[in-house]
């Protein structure tokens, strides 16, 4: 986590380091980093969203996901709620090829291709020997393998679809084997 907290990656905003929830969202990151310990797959994104890991500082959840209360962010509902459909929220290592946020308090943008090299090492390290799809063309692009559509603009029932694939071809479903 130390390294991550000291991270420079380009243009991003790096949340566990910078502003007023910085300390907050690097105890929750470790919290789930630790509970995440023995997950055999990693699902890896692009980046965080303003909405979503900016806030919250987990990958692939937003702060009303933790708390009740705060910002939603779209992708974050669709990954949880397919994960717990297929009883897998506690197998699963969500993560973002770009650990800080690319954009503003308001806005995302694609990283930079610069940013991606300078993320991976964090997503490497993480990924070990586990099961990795990466979550769209970016994430795709970084890491090659395995990998489904981003559940954005309409992408969801294709992201389901796809990632339930993946994971019974893998025998990585509960009650698969």
């Amino acid at each position: 986590m130390h390294e991550l907290a000291s991270a420079r990656i380009g243009r991003t905003f790096n949340q566990y380091a910078e502003g007023p929830r910085a300390a907050l969202l690097r105890e929750r990151l470790t919290g789930y980093l630790e509970s995440r310990e023995q997950a055999r797959i990693v699902i890896v994104g692009e980046a965080p969203g303003y909405r979503g890991a900016r806030v919250s500082g987990i990958p692939f959840t937003s702060e009303r996901q933790l708390t009740g209360s705060g910002p939603a962010e779209a992708t974050a509902t669709v990954v949880h709620r397919l994960l717990a459909r297929l009883g897998l929220e506690d197998d699963v290592l969500l993560w973002n090829v770009v650990p800080t946020h690319p954009g503003s308090a308001t806005s995302n943008r694609r990283p930079s291709s610069r940013e991606v090299v300078q993320g991976l090492p964090f997503t490497r390290v993480l990924a070990g020997e586990r099961y990795v799809v990466a979550v769209g063309r970016t994430a795709h692009a970084a890491l090659g393998g395995d990998h489904v559509r981003h559940p954005s603009h309409g992408g969801a029932e294709a992201f389901a679809d796809e990632l339930v694939q993946l994971l019974h071809r893998g025998d990585l479903l509960p009650g698969s084997t």
